[in-house]
């Protein structure tokens, strides 16, 4: 019982760690990453299509990210999705490849990206911990059920806040990283 209690948990924390650091890397810095456009879907003819499933995305300068539509009369739907996204973009399109040029953040525009990603991380966060207690009332219940020794139970809940304080470890050295990618 307790190691599917384990597998379970271990699982529902590596899902969250995975989460945060997707939305984490999708936050734009002023170093071109072509993770900023996860978040972009074209209309295809009529179907919402994500951006990296039409075209080649590749990052040729560190200011810059050039994207290479396999189908060229997708082109100007992909121009438009990365408009109305919101990541503040304006792409360049000759024709065949649509150019997206990378400019520098503002101190002010930087110290925002920092609180949202103190944000997302705390989240994070909350979210290992809930998973923690939710573990930990299992264990405290198998233990009510005489299911589990007194012994097992405080070896078990060590484990267990062992578990998260790896996997908010984890999330803290997302939110270091991101930081200095921000302030490079």
């Amino acid at each position: 019982m307790i190691n599917e209690l384990f597998k379970d948990m271990h699982s529902r924390m590596e899902k969250a760690v995975m989460h945060y650091r997707h939305d984490v890397a999708s936050i734009r810095t002023s170093r071109a990453s072509s993770a900023i456009l996860d978040i972009v879907k074209v209309d295809y003819y009529g179907t919402m299509t994500p951006l990296k499933n039409m075209a080649s995305i590749s990052v040729p300068e560190p200011q810059m990210i050039a994207i290479q539509p396999f189908d060229p009369s997708s082109l100007a739907g992909i121009e438009k999705a990365i408009i109305a996204s919101d990541l503040g973009l304006n792409p360049n399109n000759d024709g065949n490849i649509i150019r997206l040029a990378i400019p520098t953040l503002t101190d002010e525009r930087r110290a925002e990206l920092v609180k949202l990603i103190h944000n997302m991380i705390e989240e994070g966060r909350v979210a290992i911990r809930n998973i923690r207690r939710d573990i930990n009332e299992s264990l405290k219940k198998s233990n009510k059920e005489h299911e589990l020794s007194d012994d097992n139970l405080k070896r078990a809940l060590d484990d267990v806040q062992e578990m998260t304080d790896k996997h908010i470890n984890e999330l803290n050295e997302i939110q270091k990283k991101k930081e200095e990618e921000i302030y490079e």
